[in-house]
């Protein structure tokens, strides 16, 4: 049997695997995936279940490039003591702005898409967005801003220093296997749900999404904020791992349920 890399050992690639599960739960994810779902369900039926998977794995490309440059310049650089507040800042700000956003549009009476603050940028582009490559493109293009590329920096300065370019490799390869999954589980659900429904009842499933959306960006925003005040501790490992198996799973039922349960009372 392998060896794992120096420094490495299972807890620490467990935990990479639920941050990539957790991360592939980010609302900027979940309004990204899921819009180009909608968009492409009715021309490429097939694609649009894999969206999903294509966006995650343009996004681990991204990831991957991030972390491997700092290991390379690690041991010559060190951030400054300002780099870690803001970054917290900034993700505080980018979920406000995504979790705000969409609250908006679900209780304005017009047509509903769900919206990430990234997603803007591609705004009137998403209907062309229908082939692989460029779907793997917006991924890469999601990997390469300001909030994963500090998460990456900080794997990829931890890892050189615990096990070199190969500690490295294995931390984003369980990060990434973590967040295809969920990524390919919501394109999954959501396309053969937008197959099963009628064209009158797409916009309350895309209101669901939104609801899920606010939901993680506002809930995920509160957490910093409270963590910030000193009002909540850091959870144990264990306490940790539960609560995002719980999540990953609960996301995706919880939406078929809901689904269901509106769809019946349609009919």
């Amino acid at each position: 049997m392998q060896s794992l890399p120096t420094g490495l050992d299972l807890s620490a690639l467990g935990l990479m695997f639920m941050l990539g599960l957790r991360h592939g739960l980010d609302p900027d994810h979940i309004a990204m995936i899921d819009n180009m779902v909608f968009s492409v369900n009715q021309r490429r039926p097939r694609l649009a279940a894999w969206i999903g998977t294509l966006f995650a794995l343009g996004h681990s490309l991204g990831v991957a490039v991030v972390a491997l440059l700092v290991a390379a310049v690690a041991h010559r650089l060190s951030p400054p003591a300002w780099f870690a507040p803001a970054s917290e800042v900034m993700v505080l700000a980018m979920l406000l702005v995504v979790g705000i956003a969409n609250l908006h549009g679900l209780l304005k009476p017009t047509p509903f898409r769900p919206t990430g603050w990234r997603s803007r940028v591609l705004a009137g582009r998403i209907d062309k967005l229908d082939r692989p490559v460029s779907i793997i493109g917006v991924g890469l293009m999601f990997g390469l801003v300001f909030d994963t590329i500090t998460q990456a920096a900080a794997w990829g300065a931890t890892a050189t220093t615990r096990g070199g370019p190969a500690a490295v490799l294995a931390l984003i390869g369980v990060f990434s296997a973590g967040m295809i999954l969920v990524d390919t589980i919501d394109s999954q659900i959501v396309a053969r749900v937008l197959r099963s429904m009628r064209k009158q009842r797409i916009e309350r499933f895309r209101r669901l999404v939104g609801w899920l959306v606010v939901t993680l960006s506002l809930g995920a925003a509160a957490y910093i904020m409270l963590d910030a005040l000193t009002l909540v501790g850091s959870l144990p490992g264990h306490a940790a791992a539960t609560i995002g198996v719980l999540t990953v799973i609960a996301m995706p039922v919880l939406g078929l349920l809901a689904a269901h349960w509106r769809g019946r009372r349609a009919r």
